[in-house]
């Protein structure tokens, strides 16, 4: 009972020590003695304060000296006190009875005091934290009791009411103090004649709130492009002015660039750096020169538009840090400095152009004095109407005869003497209608403007958009006032609105949006009538080609002339339209029979039998044809399209100029498609995709000279994937770009690996796709995998198409030069299938050439006397060639005979893993 009236007692004193006295340390001293009072086992009880830096300081405490250290040395860093940590994170008192069996403590003070039991408590109220409160042993554990420990709370609780009492108080002595000083800056700012002084000005108070002496102005120079140059520097700088403006000179840095600067005149928003080398954004070289460590950086900003910055620094070894309260009071001085400096500017701006509009005006006074003389002689009805400004205008009296008419008004009727309307009815320019009998002109859109049409002098019309006022006078009406804007390029303009919303402006045929309008029309026709109607979805075979190889003018042109042909296949009735790209659609409704559709096919069809004539180029072109019916195949439009669009890939599995019905089962397919492109994104990431490598025998001696890498997928569920499938699908979404890198980077790590073991005189051969030769880096990661893996570019041989090269010969030319620079050599693979002349390979730095295995497999008369050809056309151009698909012996015999040793083919061994090539080939 003793023991409870003294604890009451205590927290009475504690209350009334709060209550009565502004100093924080006493109080937080009478709470560090009633805690110890409390607490007799306990050897040392601290409050710990927050600092900028994030870390916790003792304050008061006892006893007063620890090891030598004063209690203001001891430092909670939570980095290492992963007690103070949670229990900042928590706001919850923790108790550890034994630190021996608990890491959250930090071990050094555990280990220098020999801490047994340890409390940490937050000094908090609602929610807030103050501080940090901690109690502990050097050596004999405190036992605490839960009544002991509530009671060490009750005394916290206190110290949290006179650390947010003393805050609070704080807080409101340093806006009073702030409030004096921004009013003083403001004075003392307006007070301020000339841009110097209002810069000194600015330089003493920020140095006075942030105890930093050393700022520098930097503004925009309107004679420079608005660059960024150093203007001032504080005279209280521990750097002259001189010394200053050099180091920036010499160091001939544009601070425009500056990523510091940068960030500042684009955010308007002030930068604080603790650390200038800590941070990547400052230019280290001139922090280095300077003598830098920390940097706050300001905007000068006013009415939105910024005049510079203002860059404070430190020079000392110690971190930057001042508090938000102090950041925001040093911006307050800076936008009001900013603003007086604007002003000034403007003033400056003003007397120049008072001096240049001086002479001016002095030249237009005579004008002036002669058009206030005409004004007078005005008529107080004409005064009234020319008050009414607008485009055009005339004035009509109460019988509708015109009174008066500007000259934009005259001009826009066609009148060169405004003369000529005066005392004229109004019928010259109103539209009958708009002034009949029944409706006078008070009730023509007055109070508003209306659209009409009015008369020219010629008697042609034009659309108008017009308002009629009343001109009143002594609360009488005595004539009106027509206010009126020619309207007719916006009329113009809305019908070409309209058009491209509805039309195809490189073909004039229906676009998508009209199609769906009248698809839907049409459905609901058919609905209502039990009829049926097909979508016809055409696709251009080969158009990109013609767009690579003549250009996308020529494209352009073969579109409009295919729009056209379509245009005279169609009955009355149907909706030709160009979906995109080389995409159009044809809609017939009011189908009864299947061979209407048929016929208008058969119609299409035909009309592409004949060429194109593109210029000065004849051009023959196929078609594929996909066909939907309603009801059969869908019933809204968009699934018609996109079932017509399924049908039509099918026809392009034929060769052009087929068609094909849609059925059951298509989509299904499509749907298969569409899913293998989703798997093939996957399948890179999660290591899908393997190396096969095929053998290339020099069957003169039997050996393995190389080997060509071929990329197969091993699906997780469907196994193992033909490239004929996916390297498509690849090739088209972009993803061959990736891949192609991929099989590089493991074509030559792997051939590396092979040269370590001793393998040293084996090649690698890896083809390289069109997308891989449109992206600019290219050479670049050629250079960087041969790097990376240490290979000597004479072993890696890259293949090309014969197709790709023609695609683009410049740009081709180009990177196949700076790849055979890196000592690379080039093949062309699939040689003789391509549409080229032979003229092109003189110029080309390739050393193979790939026959085809179209031209080995069959081996006909034809194939037989082709093979030859190429054999001996790589004979005289000195150039290696190797033979592919060779399957059986009579085909190697073939080859041989004819000097072509070098083979590749099932004959010696299908694509095997790296493994098996080892086993079978090196080993031996």
């Amino acid at each position: 009972m003793y023991k409870e009236q003294t604890r009451y007692s205590r927290l009475a004193n504690i209350t009334k020590v709060i209550n009565t006295k502004r100093e924080l340390r006493e109080v937080l001293e009478h709470v560090v003695t009633a805690i110890s009072e409390e607490i007799v086992q306990c050897d040392s009880v601290g409050i710990y304060l927050p600092q900028a830096d994030g870390t916790f300081k003792g304050y008061v405490g006892k006893p007063e000296v620890i090891n030598g250290w004063t209690l203001d040395m001891h430092i909670v860093d939570t980095e290492f006190d992963l007690l103070a940590k949670e229990v900042i994170e928590t706001k919850k008192t923790i108790y550890i009875a034994d630190t021996s069996k608990d890491n959250r403590p930090d071990p050094r003070a555990v280990e220098g005091f020999q801490i047994k039991s340890l409390l940490a408590l937050p000094i908090s109220y609602e929610q807030e934290l103050f501080g940090l409160v901690f109690l502990f042993d050097y050596g004999i554990p405190m036992n605490l009791t839960p009544s002991e420990i509530q009671t060490v709370e009750a005394y916290v609780n206190m110290a949290a009411v006179a650390i947010q009492n003393a805050n609070n108080l704080t807080y409101k002595e340093n806006l009073l103090a702030e409030k004096q000083l921004l009013l003083d800056v403001n004075r003392d700012l307006s007070m301020c004649s000339t841009m110097q002084e209002s810069i000194d000005t600015c330089f003493s108070y920020v140095g006075k709130v942030l105890n930093n002496y050393n700022p520098g102005i930097h503004l925009l120079d309107p004679l420079a492009e608005k660059r960024i140059k150093p203007a001032k520097l504080s005279k209280d700088s521990d750097w002259s002015e001189e010394d200053w403006m050099k180091t920036h000179s010499k160091m001939n840095i544009d601070q425009t660039n500056d990523a510091v600067f940068k960030e500042v005149v684009n955010t308007k928003k002030p930068i604080l750096i603790s650390d200038v080398f800590e941070d990547s954004r400052p230019n280290h070289e001139l922090c280095r020169n300077f003598g830098m460590r920390g940097l706050f950086m300001l905007p000068l900003v006013s009415m939105g538009e910024v005049l510079g910055v203002i860059a404070i620094v430190t020079f000392d070894q110690e971190k930057m840090f001042y508090s938000d309260a102090k950041i925001q009071l040093a911006q307050s001085i800076v936008d009001a400095t900013a603003s007086t400096l604007a002003n000034l500017l403007y003033m400056e701006k003003q007397e120049v152009i008072i001096e240049e509009r001086t002479s001016e005006i002095t030249v237009k006074n005579k004008e002036l004095e002669s058009v206030v003389l005409e004004l007078k002689q005005i008529s107080r009805e004409k005064e009234l109407i020319l008050n009414s400004a607008g485009d055009g205008i005339f004035g009509l009296d109460l019988n509708k005869n015109i009174t008066f008419c500007n000259p934009a008004g005259a001009s826009m009727l066609g009148y060169e003497n405004r003369e000529e309307l005066i005392g004229k009815s109004a019928q010259l320019i109103y539209n009958e209608s708009d002034i009949s009998a029944s409706k006078s002109p008070d009730k023509v859109g007055i109070n508003g403007y209306e659209e009409g049409t009015f008369i020219r002098k010629d008697s042609t019309q034009f659309p108008v958009e017009y308002v009629t006022t009343s001109i009143m006078e002594s609360s009488e009406v005595v004539g009106y006032v027509v206010t009126f804007k020619d309207i007719t390029e916006r009329k113009q303009m809305e019908e070409e609105i309209k058009y491209h919303a509805y039309f195809d402006s490189l073909t004039d045929l229906p676009n998508r949006v009209l199609l769906n309008d009248r698809l839907d029309q049409g459905i609901t026709n058919a609905k209502q009538h039990g009829e049926k109607l097909a979508v016809l979805y055409l696709d251009l075979d080969r158009f990109k080609f013609i767009n690579d190889t003549l250009g996308h003018s020529y494209g352009d042109l073969l579109l409009q002339y295919v729009a056209k042909r379509l245009n005279h296949c169609v009955p009355q009735g149907a909706t030709v339209s160009r979906q995109g790209g080389d995409e159009f659609t044809i809609f017939l409704p009011n189908i009864r029979m299947h061979s209407e559709v048929v016929k208008v096919v058969n119609l299409v069809i035909d009309s592409f039998s004949q060429p194109f004539k593109l210029k000065e180029h004849e051009i023959f072109i196929k078609t594929s044809i996909g066909i939907s019916l309603f009801p059969d195949n869908g019933d809204n439009a968009e699934t018609l399209i996109k079932n017509a669009d399924t049908a039509m890939y099918k026809s392009k599995e034929i060769a052009g100029n087929s068609y094909h019905f849609f059925s059951e089962g298509l989509d299904t397919r499509s749907f298969e498609s569409i899913k293998l492109e989703n798997a093939l994104y996957k399948a890179l990431d999660q290591e899908e995709l393997v190396l096969y490598y095929q053998p290339q025998i020099n069957y003169k001696t039997g050996q393995l000279v190389g080997v060509e890498a071929l990329l197969r997928w091993n699906h997780p569920t469907e196994g193992m994937i033909s490239p004929e499938k996916f390297i498509p699908i690849a090739e088209e979404t972009g993803l061959i770009v990736s891949m192609g890198e991929w099989v590089l980077r493991q074509a030559c790590h792997q051939l590396k690996k092979w040269h370590e073991k001793g393998y040293t005189k084996i090649t690698m051969a890896v083809n390289l796709s069109v997308r891989q030769f449109e992206q600019n880096n290219l050479f670049d990661i050629v250079k960087d995998v041969l790097k990376e893996t240490n290979l000597s570019p004479e072993y890696l041989h890259l293949e090309l198409t014969e197709n790709l090269i023609i695609k683009n010969t410049e740009l081709t030319l180009k990177t196949m030069n700076e790849l055979k620079g890196l000592g690379t050599s080039m093949a062309i693979d699939d040689f003789g299938t391509g549409y080229s002349s032979l003229g092109y390979l003189k110029n080309l730095p390739i050393k193979t050439l790939k026959i085809d295995k179209s031209f080995i497999s069959d081996m006909t008369k034809d194939d037989e006397a082709i093979t030859n050809t190429i054999i001996t056309l790589a004979r005289n151009l000195d150039l290696n060639v190797i033979a592919e698909g060779v399957e059986t012996k009579e085909q190697a015999k073939f080859l041989i005979e004819r000097g072509c040793y070098m083979m590749q083919g099932y004959y010696f061994s299908p694509p095997m893993d790296a493994g098996k090539i080892v086993k079978v080939y090196l080993d031996k």
